[in-house]
């Protein structure tokens, strides 16, 4: 990571910058979370980088640590009932506008990972595998990572027949095999399992 787009904006000014990504675009069950993390001018995190390259200790550790050194943070999320009725590419896009203006500083500037966003009033960029490229991103996609995570074990105590606790939800075989045998839970979402549930969420 070498942090030149981020350098690029706090040298022409920008002291507060946000970076903002999200988790949870690809389960069958659960909300999607957003995070939005703004860093103290100029301050680049070690070990901060794409949560899905970390494991669950380092994870655990950073996101502690972001959250004491970091100039402020929102963690916002969109539930499965929104994702069905809106999509999940709206629904995600919902979630990260609204840990963005849930901030208790306005950004001047928000980086967002990604290559598209609606809505979005600040001025912004979008960029692809910017949890690679921005330490403010990662920084966003740590918190996230690990707030759904955490979110899906709460779910697993509640229905422990899905083990929610081993697939947080994504599409495994282990998951599949746990909706086939129980049907579906009010988690779970309906338009990612047309091809195994009818729209009343019997298995078909």
């Amino acid at each position: 990571m070498d942090y030149e787009i981020e350098k690029n904006l706090y040298e022409k000014g920008i002291n507060f910058l946000a970076g903002v990504d999200e988790a949870g675009r690809g389960p069958l069950a659960g909300p999607v979370f957003a995070a939005a993390v703004v860093l103290k001018n100029g301050q680049f995190l070690d070990g901060v980088t794409d949560s899905k390259k970390l494991t669950e200790k380092k994870r655990d550790y950073l996101f502690d640590k972001i959250m004491d050194e970091a100039v402020c943070f929102s963690i916002a999320i969109a539930d499965e009932k929104e994702i069905d009725n809106i999509n999940i590419r709206n629904a995600t896009f919902k979630a990260m506008n609204e840990a963005v203006n849930n901030l208790e500083i306005t950004p001047e500037f928000v980086l967002i990972d990604g290559n598209a966003i609606k809505d979005m009033t600040i001025p912004h960029e979008c960029i692809v595998k910017g949890d690679f490229k921005c330490n403010s991103i990662a920084a966003a996609s740590i918190l996230a990572k690990v707030s759904r995570d955490r979110f899906m074990l709460k779910c697993h105590e509640l229905y422990p027949e899905y083990e929610f606790d081993r697939h947080k939800g994504y599409p495994t075989k282990l998951h599949y095999e746990k909706i086939r045998e129980f049907g579906v839970c009010p988690l779970h979402r309906l338009t990612f399992l047309k091809n195994i549930v009818d729209g009343d969420g019997n298995v078909i």
